[in-house]
């Protein structure tokens, strides 16, 4: 037997696997690795997250890789060459990591990792005839495997589009495994650039469960921001959006997207919501000369309003689902005040409720979709749109 596979053979018959997850999203802050024991499979899956951290990119390779992030005039070469190149950093960031845990190399078992998404296109998106759903992560998972030399499962939301998906989100997967609940409605909601929920039924029917992209979470704020204020990537604790005035013509025409009155499941990305699409906004409502501080209280209204209507669409306005937030939203304290206060009959808690630390979540996640490809794969979501049946992830090899 090839000593890779007898390596993966050992790797499965472990009551548990130790692995890395990581998620670097489109806000490209920096890289999330969550070191996870992770037990079972399916719905007996256990986690628990051993160490966190997320290491924050320098300004040179954020600039690296904005200068090929969701453009159609890309330079083909540098989407190239940074395939490697982010494999490498998070290669060398991974080893850090470890070394500071005081783990080495060969107590790993695998690493997760989402890569760096640098164009998401759905059909619904693209519109184009006799073109497929497609979507683009690159940070070479080989190039990981053997820079680490831990077994490496890449790649993920190329076989979700193999199988009829759009390639996002994939957090229904492991948010049904891990967080349902018997009894309660749940929507476990991540604001990261796109906001998107999973919807957990209190029945536990898996094949009631799906997750969808709502409409811009982070994105256009930090655009918005990393245009017009040297310097800052985001709006630290909605500082500047708070001192502003939210435009109700600006906020009217933001809310005019096909995409947001589209139905469940859907996906979308910066690709449509982008500043652009904002100057267009502005435009149409007579609202090109406003403060900036008062575009910014009104991007952080939009996104709110587009997360309170996708809920009450799912639940309709009188029901009281039990919201569990996590991603970078959770730092907005005027984004979570609209959000309860749209939702007043809804409770709302963050993962760490459910012992996950809710910036780590996404790694985690990935984490548990390593743990399916290794072990698991029998979970049944039934033949629907958008959540296809299937084991994820391209393993590389680390020799």
């Amino acid at each position: 037997m090839n000593s890779n596979w007898r390596k993966i053979f050992n790797i499965i018959q472990k009551p548990e696997r130790i692995i890395i997850g990581l998620m670097s999203g489109t806000s490209m802050d920096g890289l999330d690795i969550a070191l996870c024991g992770v037990s079972g499979s399916g719905t007996d899956t256990k986690v628990r997250v051993i160490e966190f951290k997320t290491v924050e990119y320098t300004e040179t390779f954020k600039a690296e890789i904005k200068s090929i992030f969701s453009r159609r005039d890309a330079d083909l070469q540098m989407v190239c060459m940074m395939n490697e190149k982010i494999a490498l950093v998070h290669s060398e960031m991974i080893l850090e990591a470890i070394d500071s845990w005081g783990y080495k190399s060969d107590e790993i078992d695998v690493i997760a990792s989402h890569g760096q998404t640098i164009f998401h296109a759905p059909k619904s998106l693209h519109g184009l005839d006799g073109y497929p759903d497609g979507t683009l992560q690159i940070g070479d998972g080989d190039h990981i495997a053997v820079k680490t030399g831990i077994v490496t499962i890449a790649d993920f939301r190329q076989k979700h589009i193999a199988a009829g998906g759009e390639g996002a989100p994939l957090a229904v997967y492991g948010d049904y495994l891990l967080f349902s609940k018997k009894g309660e409605d749940r929507i476990m909601l991540n604001i990261g650039g796109i906001a998107n929920f999973t919807y957990l039924p209190a029945d536990n029917d898996a094949a009631k469960v799906f997750s969808t992209d709502v409409g811009p979470g982070n994105t256009l704020m930090d655009q918005y921001v990393q245009k017009n204020y040297s310097g800052l990537y985001f709006d630290k604790d909605a500082t500047i959006a708070s001192s502003g005035t939210i435009s109700e013509a600006l906020l009217s025409e933001l809310m005019l997207s096909g995409f947001l009155d589209a139905d469940f499941p859907k996906t979308t990305g910066p690709e449509l919501f982008n500043l652009g699409y904002l100057e267009q906004a502005q435009k149409a409502s007579g609202t090109m000369t406003i403060r900036n501080e008062d575009v910014l209280a009104t991007l952080c209204c939009f996104s709110a309003r587009v997360i309170i209507n996708a809920i009450e669409k799912c639940f309709g306005k009188a029901a009281g689902p039990a919201v569990y937030i996590s991603g970078g939203g959770i730092h907005n304290p005027m984004l979570l005040d609209q959000l309860k206060k749209g939702l007043y009959n809804a409770s709302f808690h963050t993962t760490d409720d459910l012992e996950i630390n809710p910036d780590a979540k996404e790694g985690v996640l990935f984490a548990i979709l390593a743990n399916e490809t290794l072990v698991g794969g029998n979970t049944n979501f039934g033949n629907r749109q958008g959540v296809p049946s299937v084991t994820m992830g391209k393993i590389c090899l680390p020799y």
